[in-house]
This record gives C-alpha cells, structure tokens and sequence, in this order.
C-alpha cells in the first residue's frame, strides 16, 4: 500500500521542517569524512543556541530522546546515589524507572497528573541528594514546570531537565536558569525526523560523572571530540554516526536560527493560544493546569460518552489528520494535540478544530 502524507498532530514526531525533509536526500557522507565533522561541529554550536548554553559538551547523540534520559543517568549516579525525580507525568515516571537501575536511591516526588512541579516539595525530599530531575514540558500531560526554583534552591546537587517536548518550543536558557545537563529529541518542536537526542552536559556534572558507567554505547568518556574532551587532538572513534540524520538536525536548527529563536517561540505561543481559544469555544476542557499549559502540546479531556479511539480513528481515515491518546491513567480521556515546529501555525488550528468540530457534531 502506498504511503500517504499525514498531518502529524499527536504527541509523537512532527511534521519536519521542509529543510530537515531535503537534507535526508543529500548524498552520504562518511563518518570520519572531514566535511561530516565540520558540519557535526555546527550542529553541535547551535544546539548550543537553542538550549542557551555555553556547555562545550553539547552534541547530537546517535540515538532518540530516551536514550537521552539514559545518558544523562548512566554518566552521573552510580549505586547508592540518592536522586530525587519530581513526578509529574509518564516521563517523570520513566526517570524513575532509568535512575532505579543504575542502582540509585530514588526518591520520587509524586504530583498530580495535570500540574505543574512543586519545587519546594521536591526540595525538601532529601537533604543531600547527587542529582534532581524534572521534566520541563510534561509530554503525557501538557505541562510546563519552571526550573529556576529548582535550581536556585538545588544546593551542591546537579540539576537535569527533560526538554524533550521543550526545546525549540518554548524558551530553554539552561545556563541562565542553572540547569547542569539536559536532553531532548530531534522529532518535536526542533522540527527534525525522529533519530537522534540533543544532549548537552556542564563543566560542573562533568567533573562528577560515574568514571565507568553501565552503558559502552553511552559512556561519554569513550566520545572524544565529538564530546568536546578531545578538542583540538582529534576525534576519538566510538561508533558510526548517523550522518544523514546530524545532516538533517543541521539543517532543522539552521532553518529555526534563520527564523529567530523569540519568533519561533512566539510563533508556538500564537498557534498555541488559537488552538485553546478555539477549543473552549468547542466546549471542550483543556486538561493541563491553567498557567502552566504548553503551547506545543495541548491536552483536551474527552467529552463524557465520547469514544476517543473512534474519533482519532476518524480523523486520521477521513482527514489523514493523526492526534495522540492520552496516557497512562488517561489514555482513554485525554487527546494530546501537537502544534510543534512546522506545525506551529494557524491554518493547522484551523484544520484540526474543523475536523473535530465536524467529527463531533456527527
């Protein structure tokens, strides 16, 4: 069966960004082809940008968002480390679940599906913890969590924020807010096809990385230059790079840096306030706290007596429209709507509230 074009608008990949798209066509490069390695090194400086650091250690890892999370972990808590994860959604969940296996004492923070994190409440879980986590764009809910409480009050801890959903979204300013490594994927608001997590690392969460972590293939040591440790000594081989994927995410960020970070982000809010406005005047209820809710990600609780699975079925066979299910405990009674990256604009708010609109009345 032939593949038909989809209006990507669930919680998933994006639609990308048409230079992303026509970068996946050039030819090859090869790993270690001196071109390759410059334009790995431009893609390195401006993730950079987007996440507003000056981190030397921010690269594209050969792998998507989660093994981001994983990375992030698996480099900075060993066994007995205490980690603190403020749980505000399925991902927090997931910090959980990675930070328990590299043998960590977790002390998760649980909050209410739907809100915001409460940073004093996570501060005060334990007196000395190695590392706090928090997601900063709860993608199961629609949430934002602010991160400079966290780090203001963090002491002598490390800080990682999940901007997964975030990140060429809304704002990031990692160094201004005092976060110490985060990560994120190539698929959501950054415009790219899903394959590879942006990870940055500082100086500070460098000097207290686990010296052998569980993972080969995430062990940042083991990186080189492409980690920033060997500059300007070469490159140390690690594994095969994704060279067309480092060439789409060069061209995705360059597209946003072109635009301009403050349009960008203006741009998801505009889209983002449409889509909401548009909504209540449907008379559905948005499920995310209001003052915390994303632009990017809306999630919409499903009208009582509303089969949720029957109306995505119907958008996507009738509009080749696809918008995501809830999850976990609201699989069934939440819709996740995604405007990230070129989906960010108003004729695809105009799209989905006719469709749904037309759905719903029938």
């Amino acid at each position: 069966m032939p593949l038909r074009a989809r209006t990507l608008l669930g919680p998933g990949p994006s639609n990308p960004y048409p230079e992303a798209t026509a970068a996946l066509g050039l030819p090859l490069l090869g790993h270690l082809d001196p071109l390759f390695l410059q334009v790995l090194d431009e893609t390195s400086d401006r993730l950079r940008q987007v996440f507003g650091t000056a981190n030397r250690r921010t690269l594209p890892l050969s792998a998507t968002g989660s093994a981001g999370m994983e990375a992030a972990f698996v480099n900075t808590v060993g066994p007995g480390d205490v980690v603190v994860v403020a749980v505000n959604g399925l991902f927090g969940q997931r910090m959980v679940e990675v930070a328990s296996r590299c043998g960590a004492e977790v002390v998760p923070v649980e909050h209410d599906w739907g809100q915001p994190v409460d940073a004093e409440r996570v501060l005060a879980a334990h007196p000395s913890p190695k590392l706090v986590a928090a997601v900063h764009a709860e993608t199961s809910t629609g949430v934002r969590s602010d991160l400079e409480p966290l780090a203001a009050g963090k002491g002598d801890a490390l800080l990682l924020a999940d901007c997964v959903t975030s990140l060429g979204g809304i704002p990031v300013r990692l160094d201004d807010w005092g976060v110490d490594l985060a990560y994120a994927g190539s698929q959501k608001c950054l415009g790219v096809p899903p394959g590879l997590a942006p990870f940055t690392i500082s100086d500070r969460a460098w000097e207290r990385r686990v010296e052998r972590p569980q993972s080969w293939y995430l062990d940042l040591g083991l990186l080189g230059g492409y980690a920033g440790e060997a500059a300007g000594s070469g490159r140390t081989y690690h594994h095969t790079a994704p060279t067309g994927m480092v060439v789409s995410l060069h061209a995705g960020l360059g597209r946003i840096l072109e635009e301009g970070l403050d349009a960008v982000h203006a741009r998801h809010a505009e889209a983002g306030r449409l889509l909401h406005e548009g909504l209540a005047e449907l008379g559905l209820e948005l499920f995310a706290a209001e003052g915390h809710r994303l632009p990017e990600l809306t999630t919409v609780k499903v009208p009582d007596g509303v089969d949720s699975a029957a109306v995505r079925k119907e958008l996507l066979e009738r509009y080749d429209l696809e918008i995501g299910a809830g999850a976990g405990p609201f699989a069934s009674s939440v819709w996740r709507i995604g405007l990230m990256g070129a989906n960010a604009t108003p004729d695809k708010v105009t799209l989905v509230l006719g469709a749904l609109r037309e759905v719903l009345d029938r």
